[in-house]
């Protein structure tokens, strides 16, 4: 997977991908000051359209406000505008995006109001997060021996770029043994969520999901509440331990990056079939509508790239 492109938006403006850089000493590179997103635009029967565009946007900027920037340079909206702008800009279909808000321009202090806040928004073109053969076949995880952050430690309803060291440990950790994912435990040793995704075990018909309390309360997760209500699932938020997880019927996790993919085995247990079960294909499924607008929800959640393309041409007219 190439992250190149022709075009990145930052600070207000397209320019070449060459020319989008950060100087050295920027201190977000130095401490993890910034939030950001990962947006996924698809290709459906009426042109590309950005998945849950305004919720992740308004996303991004509730987590500058957690993270305790003052204000931000941008409205959602324009946000918004601007990564309808890039991908129109690139000519792409199906591609991932990512908007950063960083620290530059000071705050060597460690304070917030030392620095100023820049703002980016990349593109580049997607293939499977997990693999190709993951949707049907599911994958392996392991119970990392790293803890999900504590609440009071950081913040963890903000995507604060440091706060992903903790993902980054666990997710190398769990590879270097052999497995693709790794499940993080919270401080009290109930079952978190995984590097970048959140999780669902699903048990005699019903979701189970941990509570909102010490993970990231994911844009894909919602929609998860959303389609399981839809085809008259019931969803219940409530603690679980790990050994819950192994004796589940199935276990999938969800987020932008690898959408809905079962985990086929936890900590050298094969769970349920050892293949991606019934319960977990009919979320897939209608995940896989909503998301190119095959589904009645599709309509409230896509923005689509080609209105963003119609109103460049007439600017530069």
């Amino acid at each position: 997977m190439s992250f190149r492109s022709s075009k990145v938006w930052l600070n207000g403006r397209l320019m070449p991908f060459e020319e989008a850089t950060v100087h050295f000493l920027t201190p977000a590179l130095h401490y993890g000051i910034g939030v950001f997103e990962g947006i996924r635009c698809y290709v459906t029967d009426d042109g590309p359209a950005v998945f849950r565009l305004k919720d992740h946007m308004e996303r991004l900027l509730n987590s500058a406000r957690v993270l305790g920037f003052r204000e931000a340079p941008y409205s959602a909206e324009d946000l918004a505008a601007a990564a309808r702008e890039v991908v129109a800009a690139n000519a792409f279909g199906e591609c991932y995006i990512r908007p950063l808000i960083y620290l530059a321009e000071g705050g060597w202090n460690l304070s917030l109001d030392a620095g100023r806040p820049h703002v980016g928004i990349a593109v580049w073109e997607w293939t499977a997060y997990l693999g190709e053969e993951a949707l049907s076949r599911g994958v392996r995880a392991l119970v990392s021996t790293y803890t999900r952050h504590h609440p009071n430690a950081t913040m963890n309803k903000a995507k604060i770029a440091g706060n992903y060291v903790n993902s980054v440990l666990a997710k190398t950790e769990s590879v270097r043994l052999g497995f693709d994912e790794a499940i993080l435990l919270d401080n009290q040793g109930y079952v978190a969520e995984c590097t970048g995704e959140n999780l669902f075990l699903v048990r005699g018909g019903t979701l189970y999901t941990p509570p909102s309390a010490t993970v990231l309360e994911g844009i894909t997760r919602d929609t998860i509440f959303a389609l399981a209500r839809d085809i008259g699932v019931t969803v219940v938020e409530k603690p679980l331990s790990r050994d819950q997880l192994y004796i589940a019927d199935e276990v999938f996790v969800c987020g932008t990056a690898a959408e809905v993919i079962a985990l086929r085995e936890i900590d050298f247990r094969t769970i349920g079939s050892g293949r991606t079960g019934p319960m977990t294909r009919r979320i897939q499924q209608a995940y896989g509508d909503v998301i190119r607008g095959r589904h009645a929800l599709s309509a409230g959640w896509l923005d689509y790239i080609e209105e963003a393309a119609e109103r460049r041409t007439l600017a530069q007219a």
